[in-house]
């Protein structure tokens, strides 16, 4: 065995016995936990997403305070459901907690998974266009974030912005190198006209 990490599905219920009653409790222990881990020599702290149960739901808060109560192990997640995530924040978001963990980000993603509710990422404003499924629309928001991380300019500047822009097509920031090493099959997104829902 090379190494070993865990996966915390971060559970919470408010029923006698338990010591994880509230979302607090699990955050908090989870970044304790984390902790406990490196400094006993474990490699990994892994997280699962699950949306619309009483488990960790929201990774990037969580990854970036581990990230940073840390300084060896390696972080991430087990895994995050594409269908229901905005590339380009998704892109910001991994992007500053990898900076903030000093580039030991992990993230595990999927297309998709059976979840609490009926059509969950509807909710969070995502469907898949006509002639689509969830799992195609999930895989075109993981080539899409991919692409993104490579770190290349792709949103035309403001000709008077708010601050000083560098030269070049503007790219997401903060950008992390190590995020962007994955590689991507999709083209950067194109702006949507204001009004329009963007499943892309």
């Amino acid at each position: 065995m090379k190494k070993i990490g865990f996966l915390s599905f971060g559970h919470w219920s408010d029923v006698p016995g338990s010591r994880t009653r509230t979302a607090a409790d699990v955050l908090h222990q989870s970044i304790d936990l984390a902790v406990a881990a490196e400094e006993v020599g474990a490699d990994g702290a892994y997280f699962r997403v699950h949306h619309f149960a009483r488990q960790l739901g929201s990774p990037f808060p969580l990854l970036a305070a581990v990230g940073a109560k840390t300084s060896r192990i390696e972080i991430g997640t087990g895994v995050i459901d594409m269908r229901y995530e905005n590339p380009l924040y998704f892109a910001e978001n991994a992007g500053a907690a990898d900076l903030i963990a000093g580039e030991r980000l992990q993230l595990g993603v999927s297309r998709g998974s059976p979840e609490q509710v009926i059509e969950g990422y509807k909710y969070f404003g995502y469907e898949p266009p006509e002639g689509m499924t969830d799992a195609d629309m999930g895989r075109r928001h993981t080539e899409i974030a991919l692409k993104v991380l490579e770190g290349a300019g792709f949103a035309q500047p403001n000709p008077r912005p708010m601050f000083p822009n560098p030269p070049g097509l503007l790219r997401i920031e903060p950008h992390s190198l190590r995020c962007g090493s994955a590689s991507g099959g999709a083209q950067p997104p194109t702006p949507q006209p204001s009004g329009r829902r963007n499943t892309a």
